[in-house]
């Protein structure tokens, strides 16, 4: 029988990722001890907060690959938290070099930004952010959502995760991970859902702060939920990223198509290419008849295509009044297959094709 070694538990170990930050929990020096008596291994695992709800997971990996090493039959596994030491290190490695800027507004970063705009709200843009954001996560795309509707924040609630707190460690700040993304907003933020009460430079603040203490890792397109109108923050997203594109959000109704159409040329002010139009509630499909019934008139989407030069990519039929715990919608349905369709082309658009996965 080969003898145990360190070396050997360590190098299994190496597989393990923290399943936050994406890193192996060797590299990121989350083994604090390897213990070897005979055939059987102590490991201790240290987790960067106390009763992390993923601790279940980086247990079960790591129970596996050290009972795979030749010649362990058992394991004693203890889960930890780190001191304040060990978790200063940890933040330090995620941070890197480049610690006086996020690796996410370098000049030649690979990510794509886009911002989704409408010019009034109660058109649907937040549903819309969220499950594009599914659908381009489907398609193998790693994906990252900032909720930058600072007064009017609602992605938490359709994701289904307005009551979870995102992990901080030593001022960093860990994106929530739901449905395939990962997500940060104001709302994980702001006590008992309290208005938040800022002028401009305060928000502008927040959304650079999202950059910058947010660990997002490697992504490949970053989506912006835009607060309605051509405010303070429209105008931060365009100061920040000025390579964002971005895609307005209407419905069919002539004053909505109106006031998306003002989004629109703001963009093109600043120099932001608007890669396309979305109509939500564009129709409502009979589950009877399985006709088309144009309840908020038509024609909304075609016009602010038309007026700002670009392509109307998809319209979106009306949900049925269903009692759902998120606003995503269910695989199969005719809002899915839309959005898939719309993932599938935006990615052939911007060069961002990946292999589909069957299930986020």
């Amino acid at each position: 029988m080969s003898k145990i070694t360190k070396e050997a538990i360590l190098d299994a170990l190496r597989v393990v990722e923290d399943p936050d930050v994406h890193r192996s929990i060797v590299e990121m020096e989350m083994v604090r001890k390897v213990e070897i008596h005979g055939s059987r291994v102590g490991v201790e695992v240290v987790l960067t907060i106390q009763g992390c709800p993923l601790h279940n997971i980086i247990e079960k990996q790591v129970k596996e690959v050290v009972l795979a090493v030749p010649g362990v039959t058992d394991i004693e596994l203890t889960i930890g938290t780190m001191s304040d030491e060990e978790r200063e290190r940890f933040a330090s490695k995620l941070r890197g070099k480049e610690a006086s800027q996020s690796p996410l507004l370098a000049p030649d970063v690979s990510t794509e930004f886009i911002a989704i705009a409408s010019g009034k709200g109660g058109v649907g843009k937040s549903t819309v952010t969220a499950n594009l954001a599914v659908a381009l996560a489907k398609r193998g795309l790693r994906v990252g959502v900032i909720d930058a509707d600072i007064y009017g924040f609602s992605l938490p609630g359709i994701f289904g995760v307005s009551g979870v707190k995102p992990a901080v460690v030593q001022d960093l700040v860990m994106p929530v991970q739901t449905h395939g993304i990962k997500l940060v907003s104001m709302q994980f933020f702001v006590p008992n859902n309290r208005p938040v009460i800022w002028r401009g430079p305060m928000l502008g603040k927040m959304l650079k702060n999202f950059f910058q203490e947010v660990h997002w890792g490697e992504l490949d397109v970053m989506l912006l939920d835009l607060p309605p109108g051509t405010g303070d923050m429209a105008l931060d997203v365009h100061s920040t990223l000025p390579k964002s594109k971005e895609l307005i959000v209407t419905t069919p109704q002539s004053n909505a198509a109106d006031v998306a159409v003002r989004a629109g040329v703001m963009a093109q002010q600043v120099k932001h290419e608007i890669i396309g139009v979305i109509e939500n509630m564009a129709y409502f499909i009979c589950e009877h008849c399985n006709e088309k019934h144009f309840i908020f008139g038509k024609g909304g989407g075609t016009t602010v295509a038309n007026v700002l030069k670009t392509d109307l990519l998809a319209q979106i039929p009306v949900a049925e009044v269903i009692e759902r715990e998120t606003g995503i919608y269910e695989e199969g349905s005719k809002q899915t297959v839309v959005f898939d369709r719309l993932a599938e082309e935006l990615s052939q658009k911007l060069l961002l094709n990946k292999t589909p996965v069957k299930s986020v």
